[in-house]
């Protein structure tokens, strides 16, 4: 069975979705970010799909899915690296991705998810 690996990195998971996404493999990949968000305790997901070329609206759902669960899971989603026909097909499909941030590459995602985990840390009061 394939997997795509996970990486950790600081506070932050990685992963790089370099082949496409049939059904069963982009279920796996919902259930095992998931799982690694609840088990580490990341506070971001990363998410490069710069290899991505295409998109259907299952793939669509499942990084909305993934990111919704992460985030109650108290991690934010940087998807990175979407490509402009990707993001078209996405719109045009009525999947906007809401709530889902997005950077250009792995470098400024990175940075967007360090950022908002200092803005979260310095709202957080002190006991």
């Amino acid at each position: 069975m394939d997997k795509i690996p996970i990486l950790k990195i600081g506070h932050f998971l990685m992963v790089a979705i370099q082949v496409d996404l049939y059904d069963r493999l982009a279920l796996n990949l919902e259930a095992d970010l998931v799982q690694a968000v609840s088990k580490t305790g990341a506070r971001g997901v990363l998410i490069d799909i710069s290899a991505v070329s295409i998109v259907d609206s299952f793939m669509g759902r499942i990084l909305g899915n993934i990111a919704g669960m992460s985030k109650i899971l108290d991690a934010d989603t940087v998807i990175v690296g979407m490509q402009p026909a990707v993001a078209i097909t996405l719109v045009e499909l009525g999947l906007p991705l809401k709530g889902v941030q997005t950077a250009l590459n792995v470098e400024k995602g990175m940075e967007l998810l360090q950022q908002k985990i200092k803005i979260t840390e310095e709202e957080e009061p002190e006991e």
